[in-house]
């Protein structure tokens, strides 16, 4: 399998204040809008065969600012879904569940359009679209690019590494920074992270 390349999109109102934001499709900021654009010389040094987005505007706005032509939208890279805990910050919820965290304990119990998900819920999406760039990677002779959200991309590098969905606890990821999956010896390792230009 050759590369895989992760972006974070860029920043959000609610993403600088910490608050969950999972099916709440809100677009970048100013600042988020330049992030991304900061990391589009390079992506252009990168040779990315396929590139797939989440639905979500704030990924979508990313991917074209960062300069990706053909990007296929799929539905598999949307957030967590945060279910009762949507627009929450984790300091509010610790007010009554002082050792809540969020990859062991998932979510409260939302509306029946965004009941939440455990985290092997998340594991089992980043699964699927791990099989989908495994499908790309032997379609195409570039590199593959996931353009989606810090805790699904975190939960997808803990499976590429075959790492239980918790393990995603493990690799922080900033907004507008981007990450690579490789391998060595014929192992996946994370060869970059949270790479941004002037890091």
């Amino acid at each position: 399998m050759g590369d895989l390349f992760l972006v974070r999109h860029g920043e959000t109102s609610w993403s600088r204040s910490g608050r969950h934001t999972g099916s709440t499709d809100l677009p970048l900021t100013d600042h988020g809008r330049e992030e991304a654009r900061r990391l589009a010389p390079l992506v252009r040094s990168l040779r990315i065969g396929a590139a797939f987005a989440s639905p979500a505007q704030r990924a979508r706005e990313t991917a074209e600012l960062i300069g990706l032509p053909d990007v296929q939208v799929d539905p598999d890279l949307h957030e967590w879904d945060y279910g009762g805990y949507e627009g929450v910050t984790t300091a509010e919820i610790q007010r009554t569940r002082p050792d809540w965290f969020l990859f062991t304990d998932g979510v409260a119990p939302g509306p029946p359009d965004h009941p939440g998900e455990t985290p092997e819920q998340v594991g089992e999406r980043a699964d699927r679209m791990l099989a989908k760039v495994v499908a790309a990677h032997s379609a195409t002779d570039g590199d593959v690019m996931l353009v989606a959200h810090g805790h699904f991309l975190r939960v997808l590098t803990a499976r590429r590494l075959g790492l239980p969905p918790s393990a995603g606890a493990l690799f922080q990821l900033a907004t507008g920074t981007l990450g690579r999956l490789g391998t060595e010896h014929g192992r996946p390792v994370i060869a970059a992270w949270n790479v941004s230009p002037g890091s």
